[in-house]
């Protein structure tokens, strides 16, 4: 008799995705359900006002207008809730090991690659350099104690000089310091960057860049986030 072939594995549904995000993200802003609950207040209330004001205060009209307003208080909620969500992720993941490659490798587009391991790592600190490749050039990005950090980027940025001259080489420092970029602003920040290849370019770069970087399967992974169980899932 023919084994039974293994079922696929069942995603949740929409209703399990939102009633994740809302516990993902009430765990950092406690107030979350208060404002959510103000919101489809106001937009009722402002939904029967505007229904009084049309229909000289007929009920099919207060009606109709009551129910309007609650379909927005419910879409100002859920915008309310997704935009803090991210925030969430951000403040649960600042100042853990590998919350840079995590940001690098999923916020950053199509116009950019980056890989959530590092291209170098101290093992010993857990400190260590990422580095994203894109339409704005090389970006080299530190985690960890800027100071311990200075022989680990100054070799991941001769690199890049040497390999891919002349293209743009940009290095940043995630942390809370003095020119530092907050984990939160790093994808905004490198976004930001200028234009400087195109896409021809760009693929001709990463293909140099890969061909001479060492491979790090065999350092450690900095240890301390799990991006599939820091991140919430948003609904579909």
């Amino acid at each position: 008799m023919a084994k039974r072939a293994p079922e696929a594995e069942k995603r949740p549904g929409f209703f399990s995705q939102i009633r994740s995000l809302f516990r993902f993200t009430r765990e950092v802003y406690g107030w979350l359900p208060w404002a959510q609950l103000a919101i489809l207040i106001g937009g009722i209330l402002i939904g029967l006002i505007v229904g009084y004001l049309i229909g000289d205060g007929a009920v099919l009209s207060l009606i109709l207008w009551g129910v309007t307003g609650l379909m927005f208080g419910i879409l100002g909620a859920m915008f309310l809730m997704t935009r803090l969500s991210t925030k969430a992720m951000y403040a649960k993941i600042d100042g853990m090991p590998g919350a840079t490659g995590h940001v690098l490798s999923t916020s950053l587009g199509r116009s950019w690659q980056a890989s959530d391991a590092p291209v170098g790592i101290n093992p010993k600190t857990q400190e260590a350099v990422y580095r994203a490749i894109g339409r704005g050039g090389i970006v080299v990005v530190g985690e960890g104690t800027r100071g311990r950090l200075t022989r680990l980027v100054n070799e991941e940025r001769q690199k890049a000089q040497r390999v891919a001259h002349g293209v743009p080489v940009t290095v940043l420092y995630v942390g809370h310091g003095d020119d530092d970029v907050a984990i939160a602003d790093l994808a905004k920040t490198v976004k930001k960057l200028p234009k400087a290849l195109d896409k021809t370019t760009m693929a001709a770069v990463i293909r140099r860049i890969d061909s001479v970087s060492q491979s790090l399967s065999s350092l450690p992974i900095p240890k301390g986030i799990d991006p599939t169980k820091v991140r919430a899932q948003r609904p579909r």
